[in-house]
Formats: C-alpha cells, sequence, structure tokens
C-alpha cells in the first residue's frame, strides 16, 4: 500500500468523511404533507412550468435557476497538476461551490466534461446552460480557454466567466494599483514584467493595460516574447515587445514583476536589477517562483504577494469570483464586461483601506491595516460580498450589461448584508 503523508491523509479524510465529496443538495421546501407533494410534485408543479413556458423570464421567479451556477471543465489545466482529466477535477470543481456556497450564498452544481474538443465543449455547455444563472469555467488549458470562453460570452444570455483568467486579473489588478498608492508609483508610468504566458497571464496583462499601464513585457519559457519570434500565438502577439530584448533588459528598472509560471522561472538575481520598492507577485502554487524570503532578502524595499495563505498578500481568486457572479447575477447581466471586473477591482483595493474588523484580526493574530503588508483583504472578511457584488451589479447597470430598470445601490447593499449576518 501507497504511504501517505500526515498532511496528505488529512486532505483525503476531509474529502471521504462525514461522507463523500464536500458538496450536496438541499431541500428549501416543506415536503411533510400530502398537499406539500402534490405543490412540489404532480399536479402542482405543472403550474410555474405553464408559467415559465409563456415567459422565460419566470425561471427566475419560480426555480433556483437566479441563485445557480455551473462550474464546468475538463480537467485540462487542474492547479499546478496539469492535465490530469476531467473526472480528476471533480474535487477542484466541488471546492468551487463550497467557496460560492460559503462565501456569497450561490448555489451550484459542478459539471465534468469529458472533452478537449472545443466545438463539443461549447455545445455540451450551451446545452446545458438553461438550467443556471451563471457560467464559471475552470481550470482549461490555454490557448482553448479563450475560444470556448469567447465563443460561449457570444452564444449565451448568461454571465460567462474563465476565473482562471479573471480572477486573478482582478485581484492583482486591485493588488498593484494599492501597491503603487503606498509607494508613490503612478499606474502610467510603471514598467511590468509579466512572467507566464497562458491564460492568467494573458487576462493580467489585458487588465494592467485597461487601467492604463503602457509599458508590459512578456515573458514565457523560451524568453522574452517579441515581435521577431515565429512561434507566437495571437494571444501572445498582443504582447510582444517590438524588438529582440532579453531578460535582463526587461527586468533592469521594472517597478512590478507579476510571476503566473512556475518556480525558478525567474531569479533572485533579476529582481536585484528592479527599480526602487519593486511590487513582486511570485502567484505560482503551491510553490511560488521565489520564496517570499529570498525576495526580502534580496530586496527589503519590495511589496511582495504570492498565492499561498501562509504569507501576507494573498492573491487568491476566492477574493473575486463569488462576489462577482452575486453581483453578476442579481441583476440578471447578460455577460461580465471589462466595466464589471474593474468595479470589482477598484472595490477591493478600496475596501483594503477600510478598517479592518475585529474578527478578521482575531483569525489572522494580529492587527491588520493598509501598509505593504495588507494591500489586498483578506477572504474571511465579510464585507467582501457587499462592497464588491455590489460594485459589479451598478457597473453591470450603468455599463448596459444589465437591463434592470430602478437599480438601488443601496437597498441591494442591505440585501447583502443580510446574507453575512
Amino acid at each position: 500500500m501507497e504511504s501517505k503523508t500526515v498532511a496528505e491523509q488529512e486532505a483525503l479524510d476531509y474529502h471521504q468523511h462525514p461522507s463523500a465529496g464536500k458538496i450536496s443538495v438541499a431541500v428549501t421546501t416543506s415536503v411533510l404533507t400530502q398537499k406539500d407533494l402534490s405543490l412540489a410534485y404532480t399536479p402542482g408543479v405543472a403550474v410555474p412550468c405553464l408559467e415559465i413556458q409563456k415567459d422565460s423570464e419566470n425561471a427566475y421567479k419560480y426555480t433556483t435557476k437566479g441563485n445557480l451556477v455551473a462550474v464546468i471543465s475538463n480537467g485540462t489545466a487542474v492547479l499546478g497538476l496539469g492535465n490530469i482529466g476531467a473526472l480528476a477535477s471533480k474535487p477542484v470543481m466541488e471546492g468551487k461551490g463550497v467557496l460560492f456556497k460559503s462565501f456569497c450564498g450561490l448555489d451550484s452544481f459542478d459539471i465534468e466534461v469529458d472533452t478537449e474538443d472545443i466545438d463539443e465543449f461549447c455545445r455540451t455547455v450551451a446545452l446545458i446552460s438553461p438550467t443556471f444563472g451563471g457560467i464559471n469555467l475552470e481550470d482549461i488549458k490555454a490557448p482553448e480557454c479563450f475560444e470556448i470562453e469567447k465563443r460561449l460570452i457570444e452564444e449565451l444570455d448568461i454571465p460567462v466567466m474563465h476565473d482562471d483568467q479573471h480572477g486573478t486579473a482582478v485581484i492583482s489588478t486591485a493588488a498593484i494599483m494599492n501597491a503603487c498608492e503606498l509607494t508613490g508609483k503612478k499606474i502610467q508610468d510603471i514598467k511590468i514584467v509579466v512572467i507566464g504566458a497562458g491564460a492568467a497571464a494573458i487576462s493580467c496583462a489585458r487588465l494592467y493595460r485597461y487601467i492604463g499601464v503602457k509599458n508590459i513585457f512578456m515573458i514565457d519559457s523560451k524568453g522574452v516574447i517579441h515581435d521577431e519570434r515565429d512561434d507566437l500565438n495571437k494571444y501572445k502577439k498582443e504582447f510582444a515587445a517590438p524588438t529582440k530584448t532579453s531578460t535582463t533588459e526587461v527586468f533592469t528598472d521594472a517597478d512590478v514583476a507579476v510571476g503566473l509560471s512556475r518556480p525558478g522561472s525567474f531569479s533572485v538575481e533579476d529582481i536585484k536589477l528592479m527599480a526602487d520598492m519593486p511590487i513582486i507577485f511570485t502567484l505560482a502554487n503551491p510553490t511560488p517562483e521565489i520564496f517570499p524570503q529570498d525576495t526580502i532578502e534580496a530586496r527589503p524595499d519590495a511589496i511582495i504577494a504570492t498565492g499561498r495563505s501562509d504569507f501576507d498578500n494573498q492573491v487568491n481568486n476566492v477574493l473575486g469570483f463569488p462576489f462577482i457572479f452575486r453581483g453578476a447575477m442579481d441583476v440578471r447581466a447578460k455577460n461580465i464586461n471589462i466595466e464589471m471586473k474593474i468595479a470589482a477591482a477598484h472595490a477591493l483595493a478600496d475596501l483594503a483601506k477600510k478598517e479592518v474588523p475585529e474578527y478578521v484580526n482575531e483569525i489572522f493574530g494580529k492587527k491588520l491595516s493598509f501598509s505593504k503588508e495588507y494591500i489586498i483583504p483578506k477572504p474571511f472578511d465579510k464585507r467582501l460580498v457587499v462592497e464588491i457584488s455590489s460594485a459589479v451589479a451598478e457597473a453591470a447597470v450603468k455599463s448596459g450589461s444589465s437591463s434592470m430598470k430602478d437599480f438601488d445601490i443601496e437597498v441591494y447593499k442591505k440585501e447583502l448584508a443580510l446574507l453575512i449576518k
């Protein structure tokens, strides 16, 4: 029998007990009497069916559609495990369901689609989409993920978001905005080096450009991406430098380095070349490109973030996707557009500057306040659902993604606050 470490066995026990998996379906109405049964099923169920037939919007009134997200993957890019297949991705997809329910009250079904064919995958998702109020795509490898998301956004009339791309983009954008404020750097003047060129890296660079960053370099496994290379797909070409350049050149005087690659993809020697008060995010998980202690030793003036919960400034997608979907779905947005993502980033950045609730301080065993060690909120801050979801909802209405009339953000904030009581 293969031996397991204590930590590995603990993880297996967590997923097996008290029952297999991490999620279940709960009944929300009474089914205790004959009358209850007749209302829940035949003949009473026919009445809402006919109402939905008359007007599809009634599905939001009489079913769980408006509070139900599909978490969908084909298992081709799972965490740092790679292409492990659809079924092996199921624990991660169930985990997303746990986070949706725990952090914002949304229900979810995880769906593992056993195909790597883009057409087949998109057709499957489109055919089941009437069940859901939103589609969270997850752990799908690049570059296929770009085409899959694009097609589904165009075809469906409910929010679709590939969280691996946009979640990291939103949270890291908020972190960069706050780090720039602390260091006195101006967004339009900074030089950013993105290490990695997959789904998250491309989406992050796009969002950085949207907030005003003009000077972005991207590095993949073959070096700096530039126009003289003949091995670039159309997504990498968006961030190709006009002339051939070296890693040393792009790191020299760079203000920000964002690692979205693997351990060792850039080095201490690289960050020594960066500008004063560098902003260094090593987001590879579970092992960062460079560990914080090594970064601090080389650059004690740096602001550092990782993807791990055991270091300060965790860039974790749970700070984004539950609340983005909550806000988008509550106003029945047709998509999650750039305005909504930017609104989420600003709301997240602003929340980090507010006084931290004492219950959050107690969880982390220290007094937290806006500083180089605290540039983004912690996932257990219950105000996230109020601040981010309301900002996203308001942006959806203002940008036209939602056609909701008479949206009152203050009333909506009070409704969201009830989720965290």
